[in-house]
């Protein structure tokens, strides 16, 4: 007897189910209920999106300019160092001995000199009487400027001296963030021992991108009209997805095409600056680096007005894109329409459509070309912000953060 109950309650509830659905469609004859928005112009940031490195301005190697040993390592590596600051020192008394050795040949050829001139002079006096012979004359002028020329060598020796004197000491020739020392003090260096460390720049730094040709052609008539690459704005979406707090500038594009790729490199320039609250010779105190990958989006300085539609209303066939409108007779009927820079959430219509025609969004299964249709303000979208499209695909982004879920119902106030 307990299994026939059971066996009937689930039958009743089965029963109930089937007539809730019953119920619930519609019946034969009615026309399908579908959500409609209406077209409307939107303010728009164009934006478009690629892969680029992040690299430094200027980087340079730092090599010994003489041989001789290592004496002292003044720097912490993977600290930032000021131009001017002394990081590497050479052991300096043999090249000051040289130096002093110059100097004294110097005083030793000055003085000889010296001599030379007064020898000259009364050579020359005597040349007016009749004890004096221009064969002395001639010879003391040519030992003298035999000895002037001597002291013009000896300078350039100490000069040489003094110059590798100075190269004892290896200093910083730009701002920027050392790396590790390939070589601890007591090792000898020379000019062919390589790179001791390597500065490289922090602020600014360069961001490098490849993009398509037909693309930068794109790029190129769409912004020739506003002002150029200089209403292009630079951001990017780093490694872990967060937005960089800083823009930047576009600066240079390669005059040629890559042969091999059909590629343009382009370049922007991106402040770096330290993190607040931290010292430039803390570690991770700046948030780009050279060598990272990170997303570029180029996007314009101004909005553009746009006629927008939700990308859900679009279909797509072997002929293209198309949506269904809803005429003054409450009928669907396809139009055919060409899509700008889109996005998941938003299509941009270039031509096919009207503003203020009502576009199916919510129901489209239900919809048949030429048949009636109920149709009622679709469900707003949810209050996010748009992501750009990946890659080098075209995106649009609305100026608003959110959606307007009453802009683009019927029976809204125009």
């Amino acid at each position: 007897m307990a299994f026939r109950s059971a066996a009937a309650s689930l039958l009743a509830a089965a029963l109930g189910l089937l007539a809730a659905q019953a119920m619930a469609q519609p019946a034969p004859g009615t026309p399908p209920a579908v959500g409609v928005v209406r077209a409307e112009r939107q303010q728009i940031t164009q934006s478009d999106e690629f892969i680029g490195r992040i690299q430094a301005v200027n980087r340079v190697a730092l090599v010994a300019r003489i041989t001789g040993f290592l004496d002292k390592r003044l720097f912490t590596e993977g600290a930032e160092v000021k131009q001017g600051d002394l990081l590497y020192q050479i052991e300096q008394p043999p090249f000051q001995a040289q130096v002093d050795a110059s100097k004294a040949s110097v005083a030793q050829l000055e003085a000889q000199h010296r001599n030379a001139q007064v020898t000259l002079e009364r050579a020359q006096y005597l040349l007016k009487t009749v004890a004096g012979q221009q064969s002395n004359v001639d010879s003391a002028l040519a030992a003298e400027r035999a000895l002037a020329a001597q002291i013009e060598g000896a300078q350039a020796q100490l000069h040489t001296a003094e110059i590798n004197l100075g190269y004892t000491e290896i200093r910083a020739p730009i701002d920027g963030r050392i790396s590790s020392t390939a070589l601890t003090e007591g090792n000898v260096v020379s000019p062919t021992t390589g790179t001791l460390a390597t500065l490289v720049s922090q602020d600014p730094m360069y961001v490098i991108f490849p993009i398509s040709l037909r693309t930068g052609l794109d790029l190129r008539e769409r912004y020739a009209r506003i002002g150029g690459f200089g209403a292009v704005a630079i951001k990017l979406r780093l490694p872990d997805g967060r937005i960089y707090s800083e823009a930047g500038k576009l600066d240079y594009v390669s005059p040629t095409v890559a042969e091999n790729t059909d590629t343009l490199t382009l370049r922007g320039v991106m402040p770096n600056p330290v993190f607040p609250g931290m010292q430039t010779e803390q570690p991770g105190s700046r948030e780009l680096s050279d060598g990272e990958f990170v997303s570029v989006l180029l996007e314009g300085v101004q909005p553009i007005t746009v006629l927008a539609i939700p990308r859900a209303a679009v279909l797509s066939d072997q002929q293209g894109d198309y949506v269904y409108v809803v005429d003054a007779q409450s009928k669907a009927q396809v139009r055919r329409i060409q899509l700008g820079q889109s996005t998941p959430n938003t299509a941009v219509v270039t031509n096919g459509l009207k503003e203020g025609e009502l576009v199916v969004s919510e129901g489209l299964q239900r919809v048949r070309p030429g048949e009636a249709v109920s149709a009622g303000p679709a469900t707003p979208g949810p209050p996010v912000p748009e992501a750009a499209a990946q890659g080098e695909a075209a995106s649009a982004k609305p100026a608003s953060e959110a959606a307007k879920p009453a802009a683009g119902q019927p029976g809204a106030k125009q």
